[in-house]
């Protein structure tokens, strides 16, 4: 007797959009998309938060200098569709280039590669109101279609949240881990809990936990007023099995050097010498 034919196997039709894709005890569908053929990345660090303003961007281009400064080439692929501002702390205001077939991102002043919408607008300061799957399209495009070149590191600047994006990040592109950004609020570290949970469903390592806001120092004594309440980063981590790579006070040298557009001249000594 012939074998009957298993008719309920994931196809691509199916499980597109599916949060448990990549851990479905069924057929497994790779939804990954090849790199552009004019790019060489060897690793893809995704920076995410649970919620929004916890200043994500600021970490993420903290990290891309440190590597910068370790010799490192590194490009950012702002994938913050509806709120970009990786080209503004970098300065980079020219837009991006083009041949029949692809885009070629922008280069700051420190050789970092970026690739944002803003670069591709008009008028950079318009509105972008499109649906959650056009973003997720454009998302992609940066990866597929962008000639990203030799990179040693490709980070990618997530929207806030678990939504379409990050959704989309996770399976199309070949990250090979996570960093998550929070603040001592405890609604913000609950909602931490969740990024971790959907990087655990998606089988993508978390690297480690940085903190925003942690304290500012005052000006007269150095002592540092928790300004959001007392830390609780260290419990976070523990729980998650993670390590913390950073604790980011309110520092108005990094505040500066984002409101004059001189990021890539930035030193972030609140995280720590880390291989990613």
């Amino acid at each position: 007797m012939a074998e009957e034919q298993n008719t309920n196997e994931c196809t691509e039709e199916s499980c597109a959009g599916c949060a448990h894709a990549d851990t479905c005890s069924s057929k497994k569908t790779d939804f990954r998309e090849p790199a552009n053929m004019y790019s060489s990345i060897k690793k893809v660090i995704g920076v995410v938060s649970g919620k929004g303003g916890v200043g994500k961007s600021l970490v993420t281009a903290s990290l891309a200098r440190m590597m910068r400064e370790k010799g490192y080439t590194v490009g950012i692929l702002d994938a913050d569709i509806t709120g970009p501002s990786i080209p503004k702390m970098y300065g980079v205001h020219t837009k991006a280039g083009a041949t029949e077939e692809n885009i070629i991102p922008c280069t700051a002043k420190d050789g970092t590669k970026i690739m944002s919408v803003n670069l591709l607008l008009e008028d950079e300061s318009a509105p972008v109101i499109w649906r959650g799957p056009i973003i997720a399209s454009v998302v992609k495009q940066f990866w597929t279609d962008v000639m990203w070149g030799d990179l040693d590191y490709l980070f990618v600047d997530m929207p806030p949240g678990t939504g379409d994006v990050p959704l989309t990040v996770f399976q199309s592109l070949p990250v090979d881990g996570v960093v998550i950004v929070t603040s001592p609020q405890d609604l913000v570290q609950m909602i931490v809990k969740k990024a971790a949970g959907m990087a655990e469903q998606m089988n993508i390592p978390v690297l480690g936990v940085v903190e925003n806001y942690s304290y500012v120092k005052c000006p007269d004594c150095g002592r540092e007023i928790k300004v959001f309440g007392e830390s609780h980063i260290e419990e976070v981590a523990a729980e998650m099995g993670v390590p913390v790579l950073g604790k980011m006070p309110i520092d108005m040298d990094l505040a500066n050097a984002v409101e004059e557009e001189r990021f890539y001249e930035v030193t972030n000594p609140y995280i720590g010498d880390t291989e990613l």
